[in-house]
């Protein structure tokens, strides 16, 4: 690999020049500039980033921690904050949070000995688990999805109690009036609010909910599978499901498949964060669809402004998501 000293030989320059030619810290003549530059990309010579951090005191690096990126939804949120960042000309650190209070802990401490300007955290474990998070201050933080207790951050999120009340409103409004919901672990902020969604929508219409009509498990399609498999086990089975996550739902859709249910003529079924195989699934699955783009450009654009010294007060923004009506729900014939 080359060096910086072999770039200011073969350019019959000093050191000092090649470094403002990299840094732009001092006028260099046009002339020396080109020649330093050819030499540059004739030898593929790649400046160091955190020489140049030490200088400049930023590295045009955002670091992201998420919960767990194999989960589609988060994996799509992903793309359009590294899309986002990278279009206002940063690189990006992916940090899988997922594993406990300890692997957080030792991502953020790696985070910013990579001397990151600022993080994206889109929190979503348990509130336990998130204390040390308000140890990690020394840069720039947008929070997405949801804000810690403590932490003064910006925040950007998609009201997860309002999109669960406008999925089970849906399912109200086909006629359906056993709704039975399936949900993620109750310890998880994401489950929790979205439950509340479904409940202050069947208490505004007036709908009971018996015990053993909220079935809890893993974020998973197994944990749909096998939550749908308990809830249509029971004497009296719901006409419509309400699901807090798509995985779950399609797991769902399977054990209903499984045991002969028409979809939706005997069973309506929807989802929440609209995934990208939501539309492929049989039947295709109506869901509700969070903002995943407008999100993270918004969480992008706040991040760089407190990067670049904006000292106005604490954003907090939430955008509105969209029911995206598919094959999987429908009246009651």
């Amino acid at each position: 690999m080359a060096t910086m000293k072999q770039v200011a030989q073969r350019a019959g320059v000093s050191i000092s020049t090649v470094s403002h030619v990299i840094n732009n810290t001092r006028v260099v003549s046009s002339d020396v500039r080109a020649r330093v530059q050819r030499v540059i990309d004739e030898l593929r010579y790649i400046p160091s980033a955190v020489a140049r951090s030490l200088k400049n005191d930023k590295t045009d690096t955002i670091g992201v921690l998420v919960p767990n990126n194999s989960n589609p939804y988060f994996a799509e949120l992903i793309r359009w904050i590294e899309d986002a960042a990278f279009q206002r000309g940063y690189n990006m650190i992916l940090c899988n949070a997922h594993g406990g209070a300890d692997k957080q802990t030792a991502y953020l401490r790696l985070l910013m000995e990579k001397r990151i300007d600022g993080l994206v955290l889109v929190a979503s474990g348990a509130d336990d688990e998130q204390e040390l998070m308000l140890r990690h201050e020394a840069v720039p933080i947008v929070q997405l999805e949801r804000a810690l207790p403590g932490l003064e951050a910006d925040v950007v999120y998609a009201g997860q109690e309002e999109g669960a009340w406008q999925a089970t409103r849906h399912l109200i409004g086909l006629g359906r009036r056993a709704i039975a919901c399936v949900s993620g672990p109750p310890d998880l902020p994401r489950a929790r609010e979205r439950v509340a969604g479904y409940l202050r929508a069947m208490a505004e219409a007036g709908l009971e909910v018996p015990p053993g009509r909220v079935v809890h498990d893993a974020f998973t399609s197994a944990g749909g599978h096998a939550a749908f498999s308990r809830l249509l086990d029971q004497p009296h089975p719901p006409s419509a499901v309400f699901v807090t996550s798509d995985l779950m739902a399609l797991g769902g859709l399977c054990a209903a498949g499984r045991l002969g249910l028409r979809i939706p003529a005997e069973l309506s079924v929807i989802g929440y964060d609209d995934i990208e195989g939501a539309g492929y699934a049989s039947p295709p699955l109506t869901t509700v669809a969070p903002p995943k783009r407008d999100m993270a450009r918004l969480a992008i654009e706040l991040l760089i402004e407190r990067i670049r010294g904006n000292a106005r007060p604490l954003h907090r923004e939430a955008l509105g998501s969209t029911l995206v009506v598919r094959a999987s729900t429908g009246p009651v014939h």
